[in-house]
């Protein structure tokens, strides 16, 4: 049986992730920082439907706690065949207004927490010549996006990164490939009232926006056998937003 870990699972993507793959029979580590709760019943939900599941807290900026949840995830299930790096945090303020702890948390929680947990199931990946790393990254880490400098800055961090981890970990059978989401309805919208989401619906040539479950089902077709000569690639789910 297939394990899955997936940071930033409690909600939103992840949450749809962590049901996708469940139904497709994989053992499920729901990674979560402070929504316990939510990750709790998440996992209870999982569970009930038949799939193992386990819950596991981690800061994912801080590089000792990406490496022990890994390490407490391999003890729990014995290996780990895929990473779904899905963790992050968004910021919209004037680039002038950024200060520099806001800078650093925005790159740390969603770049520097990919370079952590890449590293930390990177060699088991190598001695077995397998596994499969999907990294969530952004359709403004591609086009850039006015008042989020850093986390557009964090995002193309991501692609860049996974570009690159895919030429290096290629040869070991270990396929890296990106998830670049559209505007996506999740507690990230929060700061959004109608007008500006009627204003992007309008944008998209889809009509509409888009759902936690349309990125989870990019990230588990990447992370299936389908997708097995995939690597390297970000993979648009954006309605069209961008070409």
């Amino acid at each position: 049986m297939r394990t899955v870990l997936i940071t930033g699972a409690s909600r939103g993507i992840g949450a749809a992730c962590a049901r996708d793959f469940a139904r497709e029979g994989y053992r499920v580590a729901i990674h979560y920082n402070k929504s316990e709760k939510k990750a709790l019943a998440l996992c209870d939900d999982l569970i009930a439907c038949g799939c193992e599941a386990i819950t596991v807290q981690a800061d994912v900026s801080d590089s000792a706690a990406v490496t022990a949840m890994v390490r407490y995830v391999e003890e729990q299930f014995g290996k780990i065949d895929v990473l779904v790096n899905n963790a992050g945090i968004a910021m919209q303020k004037l680039f002038t207004d950024t200060s520099d702890s806001e800078w650093d948390t925005t790159l740390a929680t969603n770049l520097s927490a990919v370079f952590y947990a890449c590293k930390a199931v990177a060699p088991a990946m190598i001695r077995r010549h397998s596994g499969c790393i999907v990294n969530i990254a952004s359709m403004w880490g591609e086009v850039g996006a006015s008042c989020e400098v850093a986390y557009s800055a964090a995002k193309a961090g991501v692609i860049g990164f996974s570009k690159a981890l895919a030429k290096e970990l290629g040869p070991s059978g270990i396929r890296v490939n990106s998830v670049s989401p559209g505007v996506v309805m999740t507690d990230m919208m929060a700061g959004f009232c109608e007008e500006d989401v009627a204003a992007l619906k309008e944008e998209t040539p889809l009509c509409k926006l888009g759902s936690p479950e349309d990125i989870a089902r990019a990230v588990v077709f990447l992370a299936s056998e389908n997708a097995g000569y995939i690597t390297g690639q970000i993979l648009g789910v954006n309605g069209g937003l961008i070409i």
